[in-house]
């Protein structure tokens, strides 16, 4: 397995609409492998979800994992959300976004349906944590980020954070 390398906002690559997949794609050992290094370096980061998008692979797929100990690791294919319901309020922060948090209101309750690694459908009907990590994780696979619902003032200060940490970084 291998760590991936991830886009970091405002890399414009974060910011295309990834193409739905091909479920005999599943079938690759490469494909599988991919799979199997977006998890490692998910975990890794650390972190919860990671699109596709964001290793710069524009596949309609994301890993997520919300689980403590990292057992209960979920691939979601050509996700679809079916239903939404309620609201809530939940500080993300975002692999792609390093060391930026910010409130964004999302559905409370969600119906997804997707194939999994396997090409297999399956539908999930989800709250809280997982609710929010997927409809955050399928927003990257449309080419939007978490500072999109930030006012343009809040996102172009995390802009200017983000380079200065990346000039500090350098220097280093």
């Amino acid at each position: 397995m291998a760590l991936l390398p991830i886009l970091e906002f405002p890399d414009p690559r974060l910011r295309t609409v990834a193409a739905p997949v091909d479920p005999a794609w599943l079938a690759e050992p490469a494909t599988q492998q991919l799979i199997d290094d977006m998890f490692e370096t998910m975990y890794a980061a650390p972190g919860i979800g990671l699109a596709a998008s964001q290793v710069d692979v524009h596949r309609r797929f994301m890993v997520i994992d919300v689980s403590e100990e990292r057992e209960r690791p979920l691939v979601f294919v050509n996700p679809t959300l079916s239903a939404h319901a309620g609201e809530q309020v939940y500080q993300e922060g975002c692999l792609s976004v390093p060391g930026i948090f910010a409130d964004v209101t999302r559905a409370n309750e969600i119906t997804v349906q997707a194939l999994d690694r396997h090409g297999q459908p399956f539908e999930l009907r989800v709250d809280g944590l997982l609710a929010v990590c997927i409809q955050h994780e399928m927003d990257h696979l449309d080419g939007k980020l978490f500072v999109d619902y930030l006012s343009p003032l809040k996102r172009e200060m995390v802009r200017k954070k983000l380079a200065k940490q990346r000039r500090q970084h350098d220097a280093a």
